[in-house]
């Protein structure tokens, strides 16, 4: 029973930290620059995602894959899909930074 309840309070945290994600993506995109945004808090973030992956598949092989209960198998495709995103937002912030430094380039040739 606890099992279960600590399970579901793992999903409630996922679910609620993974749909922020979807907005800080949208808003680094559009924003076009790095400023106001810390490569180094989404990659903990994202490592923090893997620990917990480990921790799920770590789990099912203790129990035995076909002794996993459903709501392991949501958890687990919950750290998944927020690893996703994550590794979304490092993607953009890279793109962005390569947009700062043309951006910065752009402005120098302009004041020669």
């Amino acid at each position: 029973m606890y099992g279960t309840l600590a399970t579901i309070c793992e999903i409630t945290f996922l679910i609620c930290f993974g749909a922020s994600w979807p907005f800080n993506i949208i808003k680094a995109y559009k924003a076009r620059t790095t400023k106001g945004t810390s490569v180094q808090f989404m990659s903990l973030i994202a490592f923090g995602y893997v620990a917990g992956i480990f921790k799920s598949v770590f789990s099912s092989l203790n129990v035995g894959i076909k002794n996993v209960k459903p709501l392991s198998w949501v958890a687990f495709a919950f750290y998944i899909i927020n690893l996703i995103m994550v590794s979304t937002g490092i993607i953009i912030y890279f793109r962005n930074k390569k947009i700062d430094k043309q951006r910065a380039l752009e402005q120098a040739e302009s004041n020669s």
